[in-house]
């Protein structure tokens, strides 16, 4: 008999399964369909990014680096912050290369997060946040966005506020619903956290997607945010490298020492010749610049194939995700739609209950249009025979 058998543990997570986005992408390889479930481009990223990760494997920069990250890409990292957002953040003291925004975001909530202590979410939600919540003994508190918009409610998260209440997680660009936050939202956030010591954690992973001409407001551009946040940024996003999981946090001195101090004994350090490369390839800002231009692109080429279709589509403001309300199609449940168009039309969605701990129901799946023009295409000519 197996020694096995005799271990036994109380689950730290025992409400977490398998991931829907690990169930669809499973059920889009069966059934051969087009996968617009998961978000992550299927297209390259650019061959210079490439050669400075070679370039520097080959220089030898092969061994640990320090444990908050190269100073170069640090430096670089501050410098684009302070270009783009205004202010200026202490390379040494204010800035942590990480594995990712999911360590990041993790290794924050770890650093500040005590049992008992509440932790409010604004649903729909990334599906890491509660179960980094949890992890640290914390208790999540959730509060809806507001249904159809999306737009933050600030009555609703003011009556969540308590005196146990020790840190904040918001997403803008959001994911899954792709709204984003204006400058009035952000200062209205600032102005009701302003009398409490709550942190706030501003996952910002797609602040280059932002369409229309519209502005990213990061927390580090309204000085009652920056001064409490831990602001998460990932390269692997911005540069179409999802599988280096490679990101960055920028927070206030105090705050990054107790964040590296959970860092150093999760993943001590990160990739050391993609941070050369990503460090020298910062210096070139265009392809971060030129990034809205892009995807907007996509983004329009998608809209206009899914007038042809029966979907209704919600504005896409910022992200890479386009939600569909599919009520004039189906009278199914969320997921059990996203099944269906995933086996009987051959295209796969996630359904946005997905991001709800309850599975509130509203009829609407997200797409994600981060793919090659010819997949889109492929898709649409599928989404078509609706």
């Amino acid at each position: 008999m197996s020694i096995a058998t005799h271990v036994s543990f109380p689950s730290r997570l025992p409400q977490v399964g398998t991931t829907i986005f690990t169930v669809m992408s499973a059920l889009a390889a069966e059934h051969g369909a087009v996968n617009l479930g998961q978000g992550f481009p299927d297209f390259g990223c650019d061959p210079a990014l490439l050669d400075h990760v070679n370039a520097a494997m080959r220089e030898g920069h092969n061994q640990y680096p320090p444990m908050a990250g190269l100073p170069a890409l640090r430096e670089a990292v501050c410098a684009k912050i302070e270009s783009l957002y205004g202010r200026r953040y202490d390379p040494v003291t204010e800035i942590t290369v990480t594995a990712g925004a999911t360590q990041a975001i993790l290794t924050a909530v770890l650093c500040c997060v005590s049992p008992g202590d509440e932790v409010i979410v604004l649903e729909p939600c990334y599906d890491s946040y509660a179960p980094n919540i949890e992890l640290a003994g914390g208790r999540v508190v959730r509060v809806a966005l507001t249904p159809g918009s999306f737009r933050p409610d600030f009555a609703a998260v003011a009556a969540a506020i308590t005196p146990r209440t020790r840190a904040m997680i918001i997403n803008s660009p959001h994911n899954p619903s792709a709204t984003v936050w204006s400058a009035a939202e952000m200062q209205q956030l600032s102005d009701l956290l302003a009398p409490t010591p709550i942190v706030l954690i501003s996952d910002e992973v797609y602040e280059h997607m932002v369409f229309d001409g519209q502005p990213h407001i990061s927390a580090s551009a309204v000085p009652g945010l920056a001064e409490r946040s831990f602001v998460v940024s990932s390269f692997g996003k911005t540069f179409h490298v999802t599988g280096w999981k490679v990101g960055t946090v920028a927070a206030p001195a105090a705050l990054t020492a107790e964040f590296r101090k959970v860092h150093q004994f999760n993943v001590f350090t990160v990739n050391t010749p993609m941070q050369h490369g990503l460090a020298r390839y910062l210096a070139n800002p265009a392809p971060y610049m030129t990034l809205p231009t892009f995807y907007q692109r996509k983004r329009d080429l998608f809209l206009e194939g899914l007038r042809t279709t029966r979907l209704k589509p919600l504005h896409t403001a910022g992200t890479y995700f386009q939600c569909v309300d599919y009520r004039g199609v189906s009278s199914l449940g969320e997921a059990d739609f996203c099944q269906w168009l995933t086996r009987d039309i051959g295209v796969a969605a996630i359904p946005l209950s997905a991001f709800y701990a309850d599975g509130f129901e509203q009829g609407i799946a997200r797409l994600c249009f981060a793919k090659e023009d010819a997949t889109l295409l492929k898709a649409l000519d599928r989404l078509a025979k609706l």
